[in-house]
């Protein structure tokens, strides 16, 4: 079995493989107190992930490399996600009589049954959650299984480049494991929070409640189609829109030609990701959302949602509670920190107890 939940260790490098960017995040910790190390923000080609499925893995493999060079590590544990939406997870409960061999068949047999594709194309792991509520003689475990070339792929490219991927982790976890870094207000057991994760390729809506996702939605629309108007219209390289875009450094005429329209856009395709969650049947309002992805920091965006949405929206930033190394450019991180929310969490991994 692949290991989606592992074995606790220190020290892992979060890699947060994108459509448009990898994104790796090196924390340490001292004491009580998390430090951010070093991070590296490297872009890749178009056509290396697409639709969360990397296609040329040389390519990954190729930015992992450039990242670990700025990140100053040769090597080391890492740890990658799958995009949720290309996992199924399922809660089962089963005797506590089984041994842990006869526990791995039993797993193997049961995800048969509802798992839509042959088993031996399938990366799967379990971890047993508790005792079950309803039968003392049961053991409550939690299944997560995706296609095997999801893992394998991940594991090719970080494995090519001297790390060693000792986890793949699936993207909402790491989600739900970074949400107490970005919370700066008291919250309420039933408040409910939604951190909204405007990538490249994709919006992802999650809502929280009790530091738990309790609703997760992707919807096809993200920066890409910003860069593709920009490109189109002024004729320039795309990785040279995304690095400008991400620098802070477009001209004026383009931010208000483009970018500052674009923030309409992405108003309204948030305030569909909500409508959606609404009518899910869910009793309470959101009391505050959090922006993260590359084009969650054009400028006025928080503004313009907040207006339009009636709830007080923020941009999201793990480092605040941290330590900043000295290496680390802090006013560039200012701009960076949205998009690697991600990272931040897988890397967070290595603290778990």
């Amino acid at each position: 079995m692949v290991s989606f939940f592992g074995k606790k260790t220190a020290n892992w490098v979060g890699i947060d493989i994108g459509s448009s960017f990898v994104k790796l995040v090196v924390l340490s910790k001292r004491g009580g107190l998390i430090g951010l190390d070093a991070y590296a923000v490297v872009s890749l080609p178009p056509t290396a992930v697409i639709d969360g499925s990397i296609q040329e893995v040389q390519s990954v493999a190729d930015a992992i490399a450039r990242g670990t060079k700025i990140c100053g590590i040769k090597q080391g544990s890492a740890i990658a996600a799958v995009p949720s939406s290309a996992v199924i997870i399922k809660r089962m409960e089963l005797s506590r009589a089984f041994s842990e061999i006869e526990l791995e068949d039993q797993v193997k047999v049961e995800a048969d049954q509802f798992i839509p594709y042959p088993l031996d194309e399938v990366a799967l792991d379990f971890e047993i959650i508790g005792e079950s509520r309803s039968h003392p003689d049961l053991n409550e475990l939690l299944l997560v299984a995706c296609r095997r070339d999801d893992v394998d792929q991940r594991e090719d490219a970080i494995n090519a480049t001297g790390l060693k991927c000792a986890v793949v982790d699936v993207d909402t976890y790491a989600v739900e494991r970074v949400f107490p870094m970005l919370v700066n207000e008291d919250l309420k057991n039933d408040d409910m929070v939604a951190i909204v994760d405007i990538g490249a390729a994709t919006l992802t809506l999650n809502v929280i409640r009790d530091h738990k996702i309790i609703y997760n939605r992707e919807q096809s629309f993200g920066g890409n189609d910003l860069t593709t108007n920009i490109h189109h219209q002024y004729g320039m390289a795309i990785d040279e829109v995304e690095q400008s875009l991400r620098l802070g450094e477009i001209s004026d005429e383009i931010q208000e030609a483009v970018v500052q329209p674009f923030r309409l856009t992405i108003s309204q395709q948030v305030s569909r990701a909500l409508q959606f969650f609404y009518s899910s049947g869910v009793q309470h309002q959101l009391t505050k959302i959090y922006l993260c992805g590359g084009a969650s920091s054009i400028d006025g965006l928080v503004g313009i949602l907040s207006d339009e949405l009636g709830i007080p929206v923020s941009i999201a930033n793990p480092f605040t509670q941290m330590t900043i190394g000295v290496k680390v450019n802090k006013e560039r991180l200012v701009k960076d920190a949205p998009a690697l929310v991600k990272a931040c969490g897988l890397a967070l991994r290595s603290f778990d107890q």
